[in-house]
């Protein structure tokens, strides 16, 4: 088997079964691999029958051969190019500059001041309660 195969190789094969876990691929006669749910497709898939059915011919990308259980790991997706995120709309115009952030530094310590001293509060409150 890995006299014919190697890793990294990229070769077309069949898809011969589908199950919930992935799909069968023939990638000769007498050889099948696995393409386990998550190297169908990039990003999530609920529903591998949305993406592949018996029939059909793939590119696929040996990722591993364990020539002792007699086992081969494929991917789809990666003989894919990989999706660019979608950009965001942007929700101002184009000409105005994005509103200035209040980021002042004694502001945030002013806020850190006040949680401390309501949580040392609340803690003398609790110890007070607990030595009655």
């Amino acid at each position: 088997m890995s006299e014919k195969f190697q890793v990294g190789q990229i070769i077309e094969g069949t898809v011969t079964g589908i199950k919930p876990f992935g799909a069968f691929v023939s990638l000769d006669a007498t050889t099948q691999g696995l393409v386990h749910i998550s190297h169908i497709t990039h990003g999530y898939l609920e529903n591998i029958n949305d993406a592949i059915k018996v029939g059909d011919t793939v590119k696929v990308k040996i990722l591993s051969i364990d020539s002792e259980k007699g086992k081969i790991s494929l991917s789809i997706k990666e003989t894919q190019e990989k999706p660019r995120p979608a950009s965001r709309p942007s929700s101002r115009p184009n000409n105005s500059k994005p509103p200035k952030k209040e980021t002042s530094v004694g502001s945030f310590e002013d806020l850190m001041k006040d949680f401390l001293k309501v949580s040392n509060d609340r803690q003398a409150d609790i110890n007070k309660r607990l030595n009655r």
